[in-house]
Formats: structure tokens, C-alpha cells, sequence
């Protein structure tokens, strides 16, 4: 089962700070409704605490973590060591959303770098910490960032991506209402 914590160790945010990619879980109480499990690139995720983590989440074809979040506030981050020695992470929590124009988003914004198509923030409340082995996970070589998503955020300008986020980012693929789409 691995080792269990209740909070981040220091050697824990060492870990998650070398990681370039992390994968989020969410899912709807619904056991007909779908798990979604996204992966997060670029430097977006930032550690406010042993006990709390928040990333920047930018524009994308859908919006199914926020719908979850919603509805039952359910996450799990992930970490895999795909460099160096084998390690699996896991962050199990509560989350939140955090929209634009918020004095929530005001406090945590400046905390990350900034990022073209930034559509809310995901703030989560860390409840227990898991590692283990990561002995199957392969090893794999860091070239670098993909620009194609902020080249398409700053293509689209800010109208373009709130017509975007109307399209797409207002109901999850099992039709449940997002945080976004309410606020739009």
C-alpha cells in the first residue's frame, strides 16, 4: 500500500517541485457519470502549505475536474518520477474552485507564473499524502515545455477564449453544470 502521511514532508514538496507533469482525478458521486483523470504541464502548481496545493488551470476541450469539484469537492494529484529514483506521490484531498475576477483569485494569482489561457484555479486542501515504489513506471526524458496552448490562448485574445469557454467549458461530458459556466 506505500507510506501514508498526513501532510507533505519537505522531502515530498522536493519531489513534487522537480516534477513537469503531475495528472488530476476527479470523479461525480454518480457511478454512471465518467472518472476523469487530466494531465497538467508547465510550471502551474504551487505548494501553499504541508496541508494545501493549488494549480493555475488553463483552457482545455473540457472542464471535467471543476463539474466534479462542484458537486463533491473529491481530488487526487499524482506525481510520477520518471527520472531518477522510482516514486509515486499521490495528494488526496478537497478542492475548490477559484474564478477570475474573485478576491480568492486576487490572493492566489500572483503566486504563479503567468500563463496564457488561465481559465480558474484549482485550490485543494491536502487530507493525506501517499508514496510508493514507482518500480514499473519507465524513465523518460524531459525535452521541454509544448508552447502550442498559450500560442492558441493568445491567438484567441480574452473574448475569443470566453466564447471558448461558453462552447466547451460550461458542462462536463455528463452534462453537469461547471463553476465556469455558471459565472459566464
Amino acid at each position: 500500500m506505500g507510506k501514508q502521511f498526513d501532510a507533505m514532508l519537505p522531502q515530498h514538496e522536493a519531489f513534487i517541485r522537480q516534477q513537469h507533469i503531475f495528472f488530476v482525478g476527479s470523479a461525480p458521486l454518480s457511478e454512471e457519470g465518467h472518472v476523469n483523470i487530466s494531465p497538467k504541464g508547465h510550471d502551474c502548481l504551487t505548494i501553499l502549505s504541508p496541508n494545501r496545493v493549488a494549480y493555475l488551470d488553463l483552457t482545455g476541450s473540457g472542464n471535467e475536474t471543476s463539474a466534479h469539484l462542484d458537486e463533491n469537492k473529491r481530488i487526487t494529484v499524482m506525481f510520477c518520477a520518471f527520472e531518477g529514483a522510482p516514486n509515486i506521490l499521490r495528494l488526496y484531498g478537497t478542492g475548490k474552485v477559484v474564478l477570475p475576477a474573485t478576491a480568492e483569485w486576487d490572493a492566489l494569482y500572483p503566486l504563479f507564473s503567468p500563463l496564457p489561457g488561465a481559465r480558474q484555479i484549482i485550490d485543494i486542501e491536502v487530507h493525506k499524502v501517499q508514496t510508493s515504489c514507482g518500480y514499473s513506471i519507465p524513465f523518460m526524458s524531459y525535452e521541454g515545455e509544448r508552447e502550442t496552448l498559450q500560442r492558441w490562448s493568445v491567438q484567441k485574445g480574452e473574448e475569443g477564449l470566453k466564447e471558448y469557454w461558453k462552447e466547451k467549458n460550461t458542462k462536463s461530458i455528463d452534462g453537469m453544470p461547471t463553476p465556469l459556466g455558471k459565472s459566464l
